[in-house]
């Protein structure tokens, strides 16, 4: 018995070439390709409906300062390269439990077994995620941003607030990406503290400095530069690592038990 342990410790712990790891990843890409390019394919038929739901905010913020939506494209190709743009958002939202099933598999790859398994269980919880972060811009923050946007008076009367079709639905595109990345960072703490990298003393003693750093990394990567949405981002983002400690010690507290 022990020497069936030992040999599969053995096992474990053999690493993979740089080849080995070269292959993982051109399959791993060919597959994740392939699952976008499906949807893709599949977005092309609904796209529309996917601008409609882009554009709900826009029209939530004109409508409660009581103006009639009105928005312009300016370029010829404006209508046609929105439409490209949405397809393929709405693309990597249908097809992003796919992709980070096999982001999480390449990871995997040169991992134990036992890290493996908790990998394989945070893939649908990474895409569920993003899903979330992506829909909580949508319909909580991005109507509130855009309702300020609407209602604020630069003095000139003669300024009209008719925003461009490709300015809004980019500000909107990168906005919702930015925060369904952001709401990734459970998952990275929780796989740092699982993998020894980091233990959950460490997590809560530096909490202070990472109240501060929220605040300046959502400062940085949002385009918009209002502290509307830098606010936005940043609570969540605080709220989801206070998160983070709490599953890490209920997790610990379980292997405790375990062991």
């Amino acid at each position: 018995m022990a020497e069936n342990r030992q040999k599969h410790r053995g096992e474990e712990l053999k690493s993979m070439s740089l080849g080995d790891h070269l292959d993982e990843l051109r399959v791993r890409l060919i597959l994740a390709l392939t699952g976008l390019a499906i949807a893709v394919i599949i977005s092309f038929f609904f796209g529309h409906y996917f601008v409609k739901l882009l554009l709900l905010p826009y029209e939530e913020a004109v409508r409660s300062a009581h103006v009639e939506p009105s928005i312009q494209a300016i370029k010829v190709t404006e209508p046609f390269m929105v439409y490209i743009k949405a397809v393929i958002v709405a693309a990597v939202l249908i097809s992003c439990p796919w992709l980070f099933y096999q982001i999480w598999a390449f990871v995997s790859a040169g991992l134990y077994q036992h890290e493996r398994k908790f990998v394989y269980a945070v893939a649908p919880f990474s895409a569920a995620l993003f899903i979330t972060g992506v829909l909580f811009f949508l319909f909580v923050i991005g109507p509130l941003t855009l309702r300020f946007f609407v209602k604020f008076k630069l003095g000139i009367d003669y300024v009209k607030y008719i925003p461009s079709l490709a300015d809004y639905i980019n500000f909107v595109l990168i906005l919702s990406v930015i925060f369904g990345a952001a709401f990734q960072s459970p998952i990275a703490i929780i796989f740092a503290e699982r993998m020894g990298l980091v233990s959950v003393e460490t997590l809560a003693k530096v909490r202070k400095y990472v109240f501060l750093a929220v605040f300046v990394i959502a400062a940085a990567v949002t385009p918009s530069g209002d502290m509307i949405t830098q606010t936005a981002l940043a609570v969540p983002l605080y709220v989801l690592y206070e998160g983070s400690i709490i599953i890490c010690r209920l997790w610990r507290r379980k292997r405790q038990r375990q062991g």
